[in-house]
C-alpha cells in the first residue's frame, strides 16, 4: 500500500514488509517516510486545518457517520486485515472493526454538539451591561500517534475526534501494524472527507513520531503506547496539548464473597484476550486467603483449556505475540518469577511468537511480573490478608489505568472504588473492559488527558471567550 501525504497517495524509494506475526508471511509492503514526507504532510495539514475549520459541524457529522455506516459494511474485510497484520483472532478482527464504527458514529454525533456557554457576567462588579460567553475552535493540527495492539479502533479514537471537532490530522500508526490505518485513511476520503484534512505516515516512530511530536505546526499530540516513548515525546513536544496513554499492570482483587466461576470466566477473558496485548489486560490476581486455593483450583483447567495458534483457524482461541522478541521476554519474565518460588500451573511454553497462555501461583508481589507491565498471556495470582493488604498490593505500582474486584459486599465495593489509584474502576468484572463512549485514561504514570469522542473533543479544542461591552 502506498501512503497519504497532502493529498495524494504516494510511495517511497525505501519500502518495508508488513508480515503475519505467527507465520512471517508477507501481507503487504508500505512506504517509509522521509523527512521530506514529513514536512510535505506538515504543510498539507495546516493548509486542511484552515479547510476543516470552516467546514459546518454538519457536514463532518455527515462524513464521519457515511465512514462509520460503509465500515460496518465491511467488517469482515477489515477484521481479517487487523488479523493478519496483528495477530489477532479473526473474531477478534471482527470485533475490533465493529467497534471502530461505533466509535466513528460517536464521533459523528459529537461533531453536532460543540458549543461555548453564556457567562454570568452581570455577577462580576463593574461589568454591569457586558455579555459574555464562549467560543470552542479547533486546536489546527492533530498528530496521532497509534499503537499495534488495536490498530484500527485506538486509530478511530484519535481521529474521529479530532475530525468532529474541525482539525486536520497526521495520522502515525505502528510500523508493525500500518494496514488497517491506510485502509481508514482511503474509507475517509471515498465519503467526503477533504483530501487536505488527513495524511497517513508509515516509518519508524523514532524518526516520524518524533518529528511530528517536535514540530510547532502540531497543536495537539495524541500518542498511545508504552510510558518510555510517551515521557520521551512529552519532553520533546513543548507548548502544545498533549494526550498519553500509557502502560498499566492491572490487577483485580478476588474477595471471599466472590463467585468463583465468575471471577475465572473474567479472568481468562480479560488476561488472555489478544494474547494479552491490552494495556488493561488482567495481569495481577489478588486473592484473600480464603478464596486463594478455590480460584486456583476452578481457573487453572479453564487457561489450560484455551487453544493457542494461528490466528486464521476459526478454532484458535488466541494468536500469537506481535514479534519473537516479546514472547521471549514473557518466556524470561515467567522463569523469573519461578525462580523466585511462584508456581506455574499452566503454560509457560513458546513457540516463536506463539506464548502459550500461562497461569503463575505463590508471586511474589515485588517481582517483575507483578511490579512492571507485562504486555503478554500470562496472568499472577498472589495472597492478601484483607482488602486493605490487597489495595495496599494493588496500588503499590507506578500505574493507575484500570483495577478490578469481586464481591458483593457494598462497603468493600465502594471502598476499593474510593482507595483504588486508577482511573477506570471495575466492580464485578475484570479491568479489561471498556465502553467507546465513556471517559477513558490512567493515573500517574498511567497518562494524561481522556479520550473517548466526547472527551477527546475537548482535548483537542480550545476555548474563546467572548466579551460585548455595550452601553
Amino acid at each position: 500500500m502506498r501512503m497519504f501525504v497532502r493529498g495524494e497517495w504516494i510511495s517511497a524509494a525505501e519500502q518495508f514488509e508488513v508480515t503475519n506475526p505467527y507465520d512471517g508471511s508477507v501481507v503487504d509492503t508500505v512506504p517509509r517516510a522521509t523527512p521530506a514526507d514529513i514536512e510535505s504532510a506538515l504543510c498539507g495539514a495546516v493548509e486542511g486545518a484552515e479547510v476543516m475549520r470552516r467546514l459546518p459541524g454538519y457536514e463532518r457529522y455527515q462524513i464521519l457517520h457515511r465512514a462509520a455506516q460503509r465500515l460496518l459494511e465491511r467488517v469482515e474485510e477489515f477484521g481479517r486485515t487487523i488479523s493478519e497484520e496483528e495477530g489477532k483472532t479473526l473474531a477478534e478482527g471482527r470485533f475490533e472493526a465493529g467497534r471502530a464504527a461505533e466509535t466513528l458514529f460517536l464521533s459523528a454525533e459529537e461533531a453536532k454538539r460543540i458549543g461555548g456557554e453564556v457567562l454570568p457576567l452581570d455577577g462580576a462588579p463593574g461589568a454591569a451591561g457586558k455579555f459574555g460567553f464562549t467560543l470552542r475552535v479547533p486546536c489546527g493540527v492533530v498528530a496521532a500517534i497509534t499503537p499495534f495492539n488495536f490498530p484500527l479502533n485506538l486509530v478511530c479514537h484519535k481521529v474521529g475526534p479530532a475530525l468532529a471537532a474541525g482539525n486536520a490530522v497526521i495520522i502515525k500508526p505502528a510500523s508493525d501494524t500500518p494496514l488497517s490505518a491506510l485502509k481508514l485513511t482511503a474509507l475517509l476520503l471515498e465519503c467526503g472527507l477533504p483530501p487536505l484534512a488527513i495524511n497517513c505516515l508509515t516509518g519508524s516512530g523514532g524518526q516520524v513520531g518524533e518529528a511530528l511530536a517536535r514540530d510547532e505546526r502540531v497543536r495537539k499530540l495524541s500518542f498511545t503506547g508504552s510510558r518510555e516513548v510517551g515521557e520521551h515525546l512529552c519532553r520533546v513536544a513543548g507548548l502544545k496539548r498533549i494526550t498519553m496513554e500509557l502502560g498499566s499492570n492491572s490487577p483485580l482483587i478476588v474477595m471471599p464473597d466472590a463467585d468463583l466461576e465468575k471471577v475465572a470466566a473474567a479472568a481468562v477473558a480479560t488476561g488472555y484476550g489478544n494474547a494479552g496485548q491490552v494495556c488493561i489486560s488482567t495481569q495481577r490476581l489478588i486473592a484473600l486467603d480464603q478464596a486463594y486455593h478455590p480460584l486456583l483450583e476452578v481457573l487453572a483447567p479453564r487457561v489450560a483449556a484455551i487453544r493457542a495458534g494461528n490466528q486464521l483457524d476459526p478454532q484458535t482461541h488466541m494468536g500469537p505475540m506481535i514479534r519473537e522478541a516479546d514472547a521471549v521476554r514473557v518466556g524470561q519474565w515467567v522463569e523469573e518469577a519461578v525462580a523466585g518460588g511462584a508456581r506455574l500451573l499452566a503454560g509457560g511454553q513458546r513457540e516463536g511468537t506463539l506464548y502459550h497462555p500461562t497461569l503463575l501461583a505463590d508471586v511474589d508481589p515485588n517481582q517483575r511480573i507483578s511490579c512492571q507491565e507485562l504486555f503478554g498471556p500470562a496472568v499472577a495470582v498472589m495472597r492478601a490478608e484483607s482488602l486493605e493488604h490487597a489495595l495496599a498490593i494493588a496500588n503499590n505500582s507506578p500505574y493507575g489505568l484500570s483495577a478490578g474486584i469481586f464481591t458483593q459486599n457494598l462497603d468493600w465495593a465502594l471502598r476499593f472504588a474510593r482507595e483504588m489509584q486508577a482511573g477506570n474502576i471495575h466492580l464485578n468484572w475484570g479491568p479489561a473492559w471498556r465502553a467507546d463512549l465513556m471517559p477513558y485514561g490512567g493515573l500517574k504514570h498511567s497518562g494524561l488527558g481522556r479520550e473517548g469522542p466526547r472527551y477527546a473533543i475537548e482535548e483537542m479544542t480550545e476555548t474563546k471567550t467572548v466579551v460585548v461591552h455595550t452601553e
